[in-house]
């Protein structure tokens, strides 16, 4: 606190206006003011305020220093999604790095796929496989894809975008529903292990294999361990996330009981890497609150090769910290959505690209001093940090600083995926290549799969989605696939690709479909009763936002968990199906396991239950149950049913058909009741004569009308 017991931050009034005057009138001067007031030893906020320089080694001339151009390639701006910030401050970033050659992060929240091939498209895209809007065409984007394991800032908590943020535009970009909040949770249903990591990790490289995979933890005691293990199943970033920083989304009370600070984390995982020889094998990262070169430096000194800033852009583009993020309220038109509020966002690229050359610039003088020509080559060298002579804290930073740097530091091992010895690499490719020609002919394929196949299809489906994108018709490639396929079966797999398995398949089974069709279905003649049988294993279709998929069988736990578009029949399912589904169309035709439709927020769900036993397994907390009784709720039911039987064969689902009417009582219908409410209001405006557009943001404003939206 300061002197007259006021809380004192970092981002005072003085600084903010220092920053926004130097990056806006691109005068250094005063950002060299600016740095001077963030480093000012009597105002320390953070642990490397406690912190100074070790003079030891030969200073260099200034000019011997790499340049700022080169330094700034290694800068980042953080995850802030499209949803918690304006679509024109998203931009503003991402038009900002890549005309510098850094990366612009597009957060949780998806991306408009007209930014894609542009220099608006953001260079990272954040996932974890159930993200909002990943699709083939998000990753095949991407050059670096991060995998959101936690957040410094809020750990614990996951993301949350309020309701009221969710226009029609952001709700059509996350593939849910407008008007209704959206949560996710932070531990991701396909993650319980770094086994189940190190799929995910192996899933995005071959849904992209010329992205690096990045993994963001959170600083927190112990990382170092956790580091070393999501070094072993393949990353090639990892980013250490500090406690300082905030977001565009979630409620204030995020602030409470958050990580730690980066200069902890990040020492320990550095320090842990090189004593377990996996150092070479990674490339360190850490943000939260860098506000000036000696805080990069520092950085650096401490083992990280790559940095990240998010709210210093955002006061480049004219945040004022007014901290109504959450509120939709932003007057600056950065943190919010309201269209008339977006009209006074004033940001330029040249801001931000002002900032990030003037860190590198500022950082380029303390290198010069502590005498380092290149970034580099001062990676680890915490040898050159000591505590303040100053200071009279009392901590006791001796086991972050003072350390001799390892060798071999410096990343050069990356991971080898032996994506070569792929089914889909090895076989499909030189198969289908003929026929993706610039007007694809329609090919089909016969291949023999087995456990040790994982994410057959991937590979293949990025080729389609890198040619075509989404314009393929359904079916003008397929593949005809034999025996017990391995995890992911079908992960990522895009419109036009069509993997029909005779046999079964292991856990994640159609991750994050993205516009593909899935069939398995087991022999004939098999000898058992398909849907009284698991046929596909747990945590299948996860995250998928668009396509089909037929199971003959029972699905194992967690089916559908975030599913946000795809179509899909099963004869049975484990527990906690339809988990966090935002969107798409369920049928299931058997039991379903406990805690059926937990924090299902968009789509529909039929369910037979002949028993009349569903409301006991049902999560009613956010959903109701009722009969299936409107004409379009009917033609959508039998229709699925009838593809089912021509894709797999169904016996369960023929006999369904075959007294439809009569089968209808038993059949019930489980819908959210938010989406039940928007969807009721935009069928009132359609009714009037409005288009579908217009209605659907009629009905947002109707249903957010007095929470505050418009208050400026």
């Amino acid at each position: 606190r300061s002197g007259d017991g006021k809380e004192d931050h970092l981002y005072d009034p003085k600084t903010i206006v220092l920053l926004q005057e130097a990056t806006q009138k691109g005068d250094y001067e005063t950002f060299k003011a600016y740095t001077e007031r963030v480093n000012d030893p009597a105002r320390p906020h953070n642990l490397r305020a406690r912190l100074d320089f070790v003079y030891d080694r030969e200073p260099v001339a200034l000019e011997e220093v790499e340049p700022a151009s080169e330094i700034v390639k290694r800068f980042k701006t953080g995850a802030m999604s499209y949803g918690s910030i304006s679509r024109e401050a998203h931009e503003c970033m991402a038009i900002a790095m890549n005309r510098l050659g850094g990366k612009s992060n597009s957060g949780e929240g998806g991306e408009m796929p007209e930014r894609y091939g542009t220099e608006r498209n953001s260079a990272i895209k954040q996932v974890a496989s159930g993200r909002f809007g990943v699709t083939s065409e998000y990753l095949v984007s991407a050059q670096e894809i991060q995998i959101k394991m936690a957040q410094g800032a809020k750990p614990g908590e996951g993301g949350h975008l309020p309701g009221k943020k969710v226009y029609p535009w952001i709700a059509k970009t996350r593939y849910s529903t407008p008007g209704v909040t959206l949560i996710s949770p932070p531990p991701h249903h396909d993650i319980y292990s770094i086994e189940d990591l190190a799929q995910l990790i192996y899933d995005l490289k071959n849904a992209n294999r010329e992205a690096r995979i990045s993994v963001k933890l959170v600083s927190e005691n112990g990382v170092g361990t956790i580091a070393s293990g999501v070094a072993k199943a393949g990353a090639r970033v990892i980013l250490i996330s500090g406690h300082d920083g905030g977001t565009g989304a979630a409620p204030q009370s995020s602030i409470h009981n958050a990580g730690l600070p980066w200069e902890l984390g990040l020492a320990e995982t550095h320090h842990t890497l090189s004593a377990n020889g996996l150092r070479s094998r990674v490339i360190l990262e850490t943000d939260g609150k860098l506000m000036s070169g000696r805080d990069i430096a520092i950085a650096a000194l401490l083992g990280a090769e790559e940095f990240g800033f998010a709210t210093a852009p955002l006061v480049t583009m004219g945040c004022r910290m007014m901290r109504v993020c959450n509120l939709d309220t932003c007057p600056f038109g950065i943190a919010t959505q309201s269209q008339e509020l977006r009209k006074r966002f004033r940001g330029k690229p040249e801001y931000v690209m002002n900032f990030m050359l003037f860190m590198a610039e500022n950082l380029r003088e303390v290198m010069a001093e502590l005498g380092f020509r290149t970034v580099e080559d001062m990676v680890g060298h915490s040898e050159c940090l000591k505590v303040r002579d100053s200071d009279n804290s009392g901590l006791e930073l001796n086991g972050i600083i003072g350390q001799p740097c390892h060798e071999h530091a410096v990343p050069s091992e990356a991971f080898d995926f032996e994506l070569e010895k792929t089914v889909d690499v090895d076989v499909l490719l030189p198969k289908f290549r003929p026929y993706m020609k610039k007007k694809p002919a329609v090919h089909r394929e016969m291949i023999q799969v087995t456990s040790t196949d994982r994410t057959v299809g991937t590979i293949l489906g990025s080729e389609i989605t890198r040619r075509y994108r989404d314009t393929l018709a359904d079916d003008t490639y397929v593949v005809e696939c034999f025996g017990g396929a391995g995890q992911s079966f079908g992960a990522f797999i895009p419109k036009g690709l069509t993997l029909r398995l005779t046999g079964d398949a292991n856990d994640y089974f159609g991750k994050g479909l993205s516009g593909g069709r899935l069939i398995v279905k087991p022999e004939d003649n098999c000898g058992f009763v398909p849907e009284d049988n698991v046929i596909i294993g747990n945590v299948a279709l996860y995250g998928a936002t668009s396509g089909q998929a037929f199971i003959r069988g029972k699905a194992g736990e967690r089916f559908c968990v975030r599913n946000s578009g795809a179509e899909a029949v099963v004869e049975g399912c484990g527990d906690h199906g339809l988990e966090y589904m935002t969107g798409g169309t369920a049928v299931i035709l058997g039991k379903t396991g406990k805690n059926f439709a937990a924090g299902m927020s968009g789509g529909t769900a039929f369910v037979l239950d002949r028993s009349h036993t569903l409301y006991r397994r049902l999560n009613q907390e956010l959903v109701s149950m009722e009969d299936v009784e409107s004409k379009t709720d009917r033609e959508l039911l039998q229709r699925l049913l009838m593809q089912h039987v021509e894709a797999t064969g169904s016996e369960l689902a023929a006999e369904l058909l075959g007294n439809f009417e009569g089968n209808l009582k038993n059949f019930k219908k489980i819908i959210p009741n938010d989406y039940r409410r928007i969807k009721a209001v935009m069928k009132e405006y359609e009714d009037k004569g409005y288009s579908a557009e217009e209605a659907e943001l009629m009905a947002f404003d109707a249903i957010h009308a007095g929470s505050g939206k418009e208050k400026h």
